[in-house]
C-alpha cells in the first residue's frame, strides 16, 4: 500500500468552516477512484496550508490520479500548485474495523 500526502499553500488563510464547504464540494469526485482506499482532507491550524492524506492499494493507482489535469483542477480550485509526497505503508491499523492490514 502507498500513502500520499498532498499539500498546497493557500493565497490567503481559510477557516475550518470554509475548508469544510470546499472539501465537501470535491469529495464526491474521489468516491469511485480506482485503488483509492481512503482520503482525509487536511487544513493547517493557521488555515494557510490544505491538502489530503490518501491511502492507495498501489503506487500506480496513486500516480493515475496525480495527472496534469488533476494539478490544473487543484490550481483552479485553490489558486496554487500542489505537492505530492509518496510513502510506503506496509502496515495500517484500522480502528474503525478493528483490523491490522498489511500490504499484499
Amino acid at each position: 500500500m502507498i500513502t500520499t500526502i498532498t499539500t498546497f499553500q493557500l493565497p490567503q488563510p481559510i477557516t475550518p468552516e470554509e475548508a469544510k464547504k470546499i472539501f465537501l464540494s470535491t469529495a464526491p469526485k474521489y468516491q469511485e477512484v480506482p485503488g483509492l482506499v481512503r482520503k482525509c482532507y487536511i487544513l493547517s491550524e493557521d488555515g494557510r496550508t490544505a491538502g489530503g492524506v490518501y491511502l492507495w492499494k498501489t503506487r500506480a493507482d496513486a500516480q493515475a490520479l496525480y495527472t496534469e489535469s488533476w494539478r490544473e483542477f487543484v490550481k483552479g480550485k485553490y489558486g496554487t500548485e500542489p505537492t505530492v509526497t509518496y510513502f510506503d505503508s506496509p502496515v495500517v491499523v484500522d480502528n474503525a474495523t478493528h483490523q491490522i492490514i498489511t500490504a499484499e
